[in-house]
Order: structure tokens, then C-alpha cells, then sequence
């Protein structure tokens, strides 16, 4: 219940913040905190997977890829309007996520981790080989979503869907659907004894979080105003995971505060790329070994040592905290 109180009122003082914030910002951090935005929506929905459901799928960013191309080309090559061209996207992604998740969710561990990876290599291939049709490494120009560059619009925009897609799993893990996925992921052995249809939860989470996937990156497309391989990068999904891992899987609260402070430090290192990896990987090492649940299992111990001080006294929340 703790748990649960402190993820929701974590969330809830985040929302705050992120709602004045922009007020007091200058444009380009506006900018930095949009994207930021787009990562927490990627990286709560492969919590979804990777946390939640236990398959570590390694394809999340190309449904973002799938999602912001398909819009892009529908628009461009077809001249449908914008709004059909992500309600498209959608459905595109849906219907390929529930293609590749029969075919591959039947795997575990690193079978699945290998295929996943293979489909993202094929796809990121393609669109830069097929210059004609995708535009290869340069990319397609898409059209602005809000016809401006004033980033506040797009920020807004983004706050409002990683909202409803924070919303949408927490009402999913809150259902029976929920205790379904925690136990495919504890014991998927066990679960199948117990009835539990595991590869159609497996395929439900799947398809979820990669069409929500998808809508992140159409949005985020029509926020850049270019669609281009770079998303598709391994890079990308390995930041994805970064940011899970250093927030805290399986909590609401962790990928958002993992997500938002990676991207801060980055922002912060940007002047020294060639150490800004290293950095990352240390900070990985280092809560792995001391706090495995992410920065969210430090607060809450932070929280918990503030609220049960002993006889009232202050006591420091660097101290030992087993």
C-alpha cells in the first residue's frame, strides 16, 4: 500500500511541477523537456514489457519508427490528412505487433531478446535502403502537427498522452489482467498450470504498449517536422532501457523519474559526448549494486526514513540503508 501511495503521490507532484514549469523556461529547455516527454512515454511502455510482463523485447523503438513513417507517407504520398495519417498509424502498428507477437512470444529470455532485435535490424535496413520510397538516410519532411515551431504547444501535447499512457497501465496492472502479466513474469510455468492463457497476455501487453509506442512517435515526427532511420538506431532502445533500469522497473513512478534524469544529465554533459556513456554506465553499476530497484527505491527509503525517524530526531538519509 506504501508502495502504491508513494508511486501516486510521486506522479501526482510531477504533474505539477511539469504543468507551471514551462512558465518559467526559456524555448530551447521547453524544447529538451518535449522530447523528454516522448522518452517517458517509450520508456513507461516498455516497463509495460520488460518490468511488468517479463519479455525483454528489444523492437519497442522501431514501433516509434513504424508509427512516425507510416503517418509520414500516408500524408506525403497519398495526401491524407494528418489526423488519418496517425489514426493509420495505429492501426498499422496493432495489426504488426500482433503478427510479430504470435510469432515470437512464444520464446523466452534471450531468444526472444535475439528475434526482437532481428526485426528491428530489418526494419531500420529497409527504410534506409529503399531511397526511392522511404528517403532513405535523409529522411521525409512531415508536417507540423500545430503548423508552429513554438515548442509550448508540442510540450502540452506531449504531457497530455504521457498522462493517459501512464493511466491506461496503471488501470491495466490494476485489473485482473495485471495479476495475470505479474504472473507470467514470476512463474509463466506456473501460471499456464493455474488456466492463465499466457501467450494471449503476452500478445495483449505486447500489442498495448507497441501502439502506444507508435502514437509517440507519429507525434513526435509531426513535433520535429522529420522522420528519419535515426530513431531506429540500437542506441535508442538501449537508452530506453537505461532509463527504465536507473528509474526502477516495475513502478509507475520509476521510468518517468529515470527518464527525466538521464535526460537532465545528458543535457548537462552535452559538451562531453565522449564521456556522457561512460558516465551513464557507471551510474547503471552503481544502483544496480546498492539500490536494484532504481532511483525510485532510494526515495522511497528516503521517504520512509523521514516519516519513521526514530524519538523524533533527524536522521540523515545517507546513512546505511540495508
Amino acid at each position: 500500500m506504501l508502495k502504491y501511495r508513494f508511486n501516486s503521490v510521486g506522479l501526482l507532484l510531477l504533474l505539477l511541477i511539469a504543468i507551471v514549469l514551462p512558465f518559467y523556461l526559456a524555448d530551447y529547455w521547453i524544447h529538451s523537456l518535449t522530447v523528454a516527454l516522448y522518452y517517458v512515454i517509450m520508456a513507461v511502455t516498455w516497463n509495460l514489457l520488460g518490468g511488468y510482463t517479463g519479455q525483454f523485447s528489444l523492437s519497442h523503438h522501431t514501433f516509434a519508427v513504424i508509427g512516425s513513417y507510416t503517418s509520414a507517407l500516408l500524408i506525403i504520398r497519398i495526401g491524407t490528412p494528418l489526423w488519418m495519417g496517425i489514426v493509420s498509424s495505429c492501426i498499422f502498428n496493432a495489426f504488426i505487433s500482433l503478427l510479430l507477437g504470435i510469432l515470437c512470444l512464444r520464446m523466452r529470455g534471450i531468444y526472444l531478446a535475439l528475434t526482437t532485435w532481428a526485426f528491428a535490424e530489418i526494419v531500420k535496413s529497409y527504410i534506409r535502403m529503399d531511397f526511392q520510397f522511404t528517403g532513405g538516410d535523409r529522411g521525409l519532411n512531415t508536417p507540423l502537427f500545430f503548423k508552429t515551431i513554438d515548442p509550448l504547444p508540442y510540450y502540452y501535447l506531449f504531457l497530455a498522452f504521457a498522462v493517459i499512457t501512464i493511466l491506461i497501465i496503471a488501470i491495466i496492472m490494476r485489473s485482473r489482467i495485471g495479476y495475470y502479466i505479474r504472473a507470467i513474469r514470476n512463474d509463466e510455468l506456473a501460471a499456464q498450470a493455474m488456466g492463465v492463457n499466457t501467450v494471449r497476455w503476452k500478445v495483449f501487453s505486447f500489442m498495448v504498449a507497441s501502439v502506444l509506442a507508435s502514437m509517440a512517435g507519429t507525434l513526435y515526427g509531426h513535433f520535429i517536422g522529420l522522420v528519419s532511420p535515426v530513431l531506429g538506431e540500437f542506441s535508442e532502445m538501449a537508452f530506453i532501457i537505461i532509463f527504465v533500469v536507473i528509474g526502477g522497473m516495475r513502478s509507475q513512478a520509476g521510468p518517468v523519474v529515470g527518464t527525466i534524469s538521464v535526460r537532465f544529465l545528458a543535457e548537462v554533459l552535452r559538451k562531453w559526448p565522449e564521456v556522457r556513456m561512460v558516465i551513464f554506465a557507471s551510474v547503471v553499476i552503481l544502483i544496480m549494486r546498492f539500490f536494484n530497484g532504481g532511483l525510485i527505491e532510494f526515495l522511497r527509503k528516503v521517504y520512509q526514513r523521514i516519516r519513521h525517524g526514530k524519538d523524533g530526531e533527524s536522521v540523515s538519509v545517507f546513512q546505511k540503508m540495508e
